[in-house]
């Protein structure tokens, strides 16, 4: 399933060429041929009051139609957890109908977010929003990202999001990344080893400032700083839930490999903080590519008591054997 597909979807559930949206009986005069020259503004302003004056008797209001978009107990507001986006694609709808008919709809978008869809492909179909900056994919099955089916005409302050999905490499994203991209989430993925590392260099993403690898498998802690050391403007790093963050001199190693880092998992560097770990980027031998893990067992249920079975010393001994698995 591809995002344009999914998008499509979206848009016929939100019903924008239905009442109280697009055209029909309860609007028709305010876009007929002889309509005010204001007509067809995106804008959320009320229309001017001599206009609704020579509406028909059988007509609505703008804002008795955005009203019934707005009020949480019309039968045509939005439920609960929709986005923003969709509240603006509904009353542009009401106010401004033909905006988002056909293909008209690209030209509006600046955020597309389409989470939770089942979404396997990033196809080409994006490449007609000629606007877009903000791209929020989470919580799909996407595990490939082709960068040419991504918008090249994206300004600065590009959001491309894809937690949880099932990219494990970043090839095919680095062969035409965004040029203006600033954040890079690709928490909760299956990205593992070194040969990761290299594509998150300044190469691919000289304006990244925020960077999401959390809970994926990477295991190379000093090859990766490396990399990252390349990106200049990069401020907010997440690298928790990876196996080199059991590495115990890892956070100050961060610290003081990136100095012009300002959140490391969620957690500010201060002043003393970046006091305390001075000079640890230039000792590797500190790093230790092992950790240790402490498992204490409570209380363990259903295990026979050999010695009950004993019946008296001349007896043979029966001896019992156990084994205990954990998996992390």
């Amino acid at each position: 399933r591809s995002v344009s597909a999914a998008f499509w979807e979206h848009l016929r559930r939100l019903g924008l060429q239905d009442f109280p949206c697009g055209l029909g009986s309860w609007n028709k005069s305010r876009f007929d041929a002889h309509a005010s020259p204001c007509r067809g503004r995106p804008g959320l302003e009320a229309a001017p009051s001599g206009q609704e004056e020579a509406m028909l008797l059988s007509e609505e209001s703008p804002g008795a139609l955005v009203e019934l978009l707005r009020d949480p107990h019309s039968p045509w507001a939005l439920p609960p957890g929709c986005s923003p986006q969709d509240q603006h694609l509904l009353e542009t709808a009401v106010l401004a109908p033909k905006l988002v008919h056909g293909s008209r709809i690209f030209q509006l978008l600046r955020s597309l977010r389409i989470i939770g869809k089942g979404v396997e492909e990033v196809d080409e179909g994006l490449l007609q929003f000629p606007r877009l900056e903000k791209l929020i994919l989470s919580t799909n099955r996407i595990s490939t990202i082709t960068s040419a089916n991504l918008p090249r005409t994206l300004k600065v302050g590009q959001v491309l999001e894809l937690c949880c999905n099932a990219v494990a490499d970043l090839q095919d994203l680095c062969a035409q990344p965004p040029p203006g991209l600033q954040h890079l989430g690709l928490g909760y993925n299956r990205l593992c080893g070194s040969a990761q590392d290299k594509y998150l260099t300044a190469d691919f993403w000289p304006n990244l400032v925020s960077l999401d690898l959390s809970y994926n498998s990477l295991t190379d802690l000093q090859a990766l700083v490396s990399q990252l050391s390349s990106l200049q403007k990069l401020r907010i790093l997440v690298l928790q839930g990876n196996p080199l963050a059991l590495i115990p001199t890892y956070r100050g190693f961060l610290v003081d490999s990136l100095p012009k880092l300002c959140v490391l998992d969620d957690i500010q560097i201060g002043p003393d903080e970046r006091h305390q770990f001075h000079g640890l980027a230039t000792q590797p031998e500190m790093i230790r590519s092992e950790a240790r893990v402490v498992v204490s067992i409570g209380e363990m249920k259903g295990i026979p008591d050999p010695s009950a079975h004993q019946v008296d010393s001349e007896a043979p001994v029966i001896t019992y054997s156990y084994c205990v698995t954990y998996e992390f």
